[in-house]
């Protein structure tokens, strides 16, 4: 709003003040008008954006600079790679100075050792392969199926096939599947009939899988008389369990990648907030007389049993090849009788 045409100084007006005059937008009749009226101010309203220009996608610009820390990390890892190849000539001439068998016996452990190293370089490479593969067929697949992309939903399915050839309990399902691969039109349609042949008997294995993590963590840290014992039995249960799922949809993740799923599990956990045990599910233990029966390190041991629960159902969602679509996903509610009642029947035995 403004008083005159050449001043933009801010002002404050009411819009029922007979003074002002509101003009409409690029009409110079009205304001000729007010003019003619000696009206002191005129309020013209700018015309409204109805469509704006698509600013496209948003993209981060690329950074032309060296990390340091980029540079530091492989400057000392070329380092220690050096001293440790000096180190093991030297001590393979020392043996050679001292006796030739010596010397040949070094010789042959340090090759052995290379060649274990590169087997295990070549190892964890497939395994980084193959997480990113799995990572890759969760994006295609929700993607096809928002989209309903018939030629990118088969695209996703015959990938898939290729994944889980090697699982024997899935042969009756992929031939299944095969017959079926070109009858359906719609792609979300093919991934669903997918994820239902293939994906359901890996569900209900992974299922029993997070159950017996979950048994055997409630149980021994029940009956552990150390802190330390549970946290190293703990930590050592849910490696095991997040490799043992990973290995059953396909992923088979070395060292390195397995550590690298862990991280996706624990952020996940932390978006989702499945830390810790909800409410309705601690009603839920409590209103079954739990809390009243239990010791308080049996109520350690169940507590720590359903969050080794929760933490197996976050590895199920992101090791799984497809998004839970067609199939319901796991909840913690269904494993809570598995963890939890097995302790009712010892406590209610127990003299």
């Amino acid at each position: 709003m403004t008083k005159s045409p050449t001043s933009r100084k801010p002002a404050a007006f009411r819009l029922d003040d007979p003074n002002v005059v509101v003009a409409e937008p690029l009409s110079a009749d009205l304001a000729a008008a007010a003019e003619a009226r000696r009206a002191p101010v005129v309020v013209t309203p700018l015309p409204e954006a109805t469509s704006l220009p698509d600013p496209g996608p948003w993209r981060r610009e690329s950074r032309s600079r060296i990390s340091f820390s980029v540079m530091f990390w492989a400057a000392t890892g070329g380092l220690l790679a050096l001293g440790l190849g000096l180190a093991a000539v030297g001590l393979v001439e020392d043996l050679f100075a001292r006796a030739a068998w010596l010397g040949w016996l070094g010789s042959s452990l340090a090759g052995l050792a290379l060649t274990a190293l590169g087997a295990m370089a070549v190892r964890e490479t497939v395994g980084f392969v193959r997480l990113r593969t799995v990572e890759h067929l969760q994006t295609s697949a929700a993607a096809a199926i928002q989209t309903d992309d018939r030629a990118a939903a088969e695209a996703v399915v015959r990938h898939l096939l290729t994944l889980v050839r090697r699982e024997p309990r899935l042969a009756h399902s992929r031939v299944v599947l095969r017959s079926h691969l070109d009858e359906i039109i719609d792609g979300a349609d093919l991934l669903r009939l997918a994820e239902r042949e293939l994906m359901a008997p890996l569900d209900a294995e992974a299922r029993r899988c997070v159950a017996a993590a979950a048994k055997r963590v409630s149980v021994v840290t029940a009956v552990s008389p150390r802190a330390a014992v549970d946290m190293i039995f703990v930590l050592v249960t849910a490696l095991a369990l997040v490799r043992r799922l990973a290995d059953l949809y396909g992923g088979r993740p070395g060292t390195l990648g397995l550590i690298r799923l862990v991280r996706h599990v624990i952020a996940h956990l932390a978006i989702t907030g499945g830390v810790a045990a909800s409410d309705s599910l601690l009603q839920q233990i409590l209103g079954h007389g739990v809390a009243a029966k239990l010791s308080a390190r049996l109520g350690e041991g169940v507590l720590n049993g359903l969050l080794t629960a929760r933490l197996g159902l976050a590895a199920i969602e992101v090791a799984r090849p497809l998004p839970f679509v067609a199939l319901p996903p796991p909840v913690l509610g269904d494993l809570v009788a598995d963890v939890i009642k097995p302790r009712q029947r010892e406590v209610a035995t127990s003299p």
